[in-house]
């Protein structure tokens, strides 16, 4: 084999290597590896984004808890995608989609584990009215009782609204573990909110198909700079 053969035959081998070569210089899985991957973090990043938004829901505190398992879910899904996987579109819709899936999931999954598992009471609204907190926001405010004398103060988000009188009769679900704040309804149904599951469901089915198919299709930063020397050619010399 003479020289330009054997240089052939090198040029050939690191091109095979760098297309199997991570960003930094480590070799990317492939086959069932590469699926197994693609799904764990697929899984990974949206069930942190609907755990996160649930969490948001307990008082304590631990609202913040909550956002910052999101932010990071959030976070760590655009980076992978963006960063190691080098694919921008993906990065940018799992990042923005995990911070919707964070609001959507948190009432949504509270509203249906206390319809489902929580226990019912009678309730009376002694005072319903609307306040403006110190940031200017408006909102609306229940004091409701139950016949054991036990009161609770809910809001907006545990479904308290202006329809809602004072002497009025409700219905609360009771979190049986103590941990949640009630729910409000006033015809007592379990009935669930079929439009807010399915924006949650569709979210987390868009974020997790988004994350497994880049990992599928990720791209080496060799690869990336073969695709942009094809598309605008070599990089031009300069003339100084």
């Amino acid at each position: 084999m003479d020289t330009a053969d054997t240089n052939t035959a090198d040029a050939a081998g690191t091109a095979g290597t760098a297309r199997t070569t991570g960003p930094w210089g480590k070799a990317a899985p492939t086959g069932a590896r590469r699926t197994r991957n693609s799904l764990f973090w697929a899984a990974l990043i949206a069930g942190g984004g609907t755990l996160g938004g649930f969490i948001s829901q307990f008082p304590y505190g631990l609202l913040y808890v909550g956002v910052l398992i999101v932010l990071a879910a959030a976070g760590l899904g655009a980076g992978v995608a963006g960063s190691n996987w080098n694919r921008a579109g993906a990065a940018t819709l799992v990042g923005f989609g995990t911070m919707a899936l964070g609001v959507f999931a948190g009432s949504n999954l509270n509203e249906s584990y206390l319809k489902l598992l929580g226990e019912r009471v009678d309730a009376v609204v002694t005072e319903s009215r609307e306040y403006t907190n110190f940031k200017g926001d408006s909102r609306f405010y229940c004091r409701v009782v139950e016949p054991s004398g036990e009161s609770h103060e809910l809001d907006a988000i545990r479904n308290c609204h202006a329809q809602v009188a004072p002497g009025g009769h409700v219905v609360l679900f009771k979190d049986r573990l103590g941990g949640l704040d009630p729910w409000m309804e006033t015809t007592g149904s379990r009935a669930l909110d079929p439009l807010g599951l399915g924006i949650t469901g569709g979210l987390f089915l868009l974020i997790g198909g988004t994350m497994f198919t880049a990992g599928q299709r990720r791209r080496s930063d060799q690869e990336v700079s073969d695709l942009r020397r094809r598309r605008y050619g070599p990089p031009r010399r300069s003339r100084e």
